[in-house]
């Protein structure tokens, strides 16, 4: 079973306050009598399900053309942690085992609605996580940092550690535990993130 955590991507999808959301302009089509359909995309690359590259948060870190495919494929686990609006995620309160772990807060349910008051997580969980052996981090919410956040420390802590972070993912109707992940970012030289079709297969 697979399970779809990409949110759709189209005109009424949130993106952050000041980034370029997603536009679709129609070159040729053929309901004008085209010989085809050509459409072109404007939009930002944090868009809906993303992956950050380093150099996003990190001065002369990697782009996410350099970013190791191995680490958005495979053995994943599906952590939910309710967590109140605008607070962070300190602890887990499962063990964690997989490389990839998925936090689901359940406080940014609606991706067509920018809420500034998302959960995030605490920079000492990314140091434990690590010290568990996790490689990738993913979230349900806009970032893995509070919006208000400018020093971005979870950020920080995610390039200390050489962790991947994941965001904008859909995981409320995902059950927690085992799946297989599949959110491979695109091959764009240079760019700082890259839209994910992030989906779980169940094992």
């Amino acid at each position: 079973m697979l399970y779809d955590i990409t949110p759709m991507v189209s005109p009424r999808l949130a993106v952050w306050p000041g980034d370029t959301p997603p536009r679709r302009e129609v070159l040729l089509d053929l309901d004008r009598g085209d010989s085809v359909t050509l459409s072109t995309l404007h939009a930002t690359v944090h868009l809906g399900a993303h992956a950050d590259a380093p150099s996003h948060y990190g001065a002369g870190a990697a782009s996410i053309e350099q970013a190791d495919l191995q680490r958005y494929l495979g053995p994943c686990q599906v952590v939910r942690v309710p967590t109140a609006p605008g607070t962070r995620v300190a602890a887990l309160p499962v063990v964690v085992t997989e490389a990839r772990v998925l936090i689901a807060t359940g406080s940014d349910p609606d991706p067509e609605r920018f809420g500034e008051d998302f959960a995030a997580l605490d920079p000492a969980l990314i140091d434990a996580l690590h010290a568990a052996g996790v490689q990738l981090v993913g979230i349900d919410t806009p970032s893995v940092d509070l919006f208000a956040s400018k020093d971005l420390p979870t950020h920080a802590a995610c390039l200390r550690h050489d962790v991947r972070i994941l965001e904008g993912l859909m995981l409320a109707e995902v059950p927690e535990g085992l799946y297989e992940l599949i959110a491979l970012p695109l091959r764009l030289e240079g760019f700082d993130a890259s839209p994910v079709r992030a989906v779980l297969r169940t094992r």
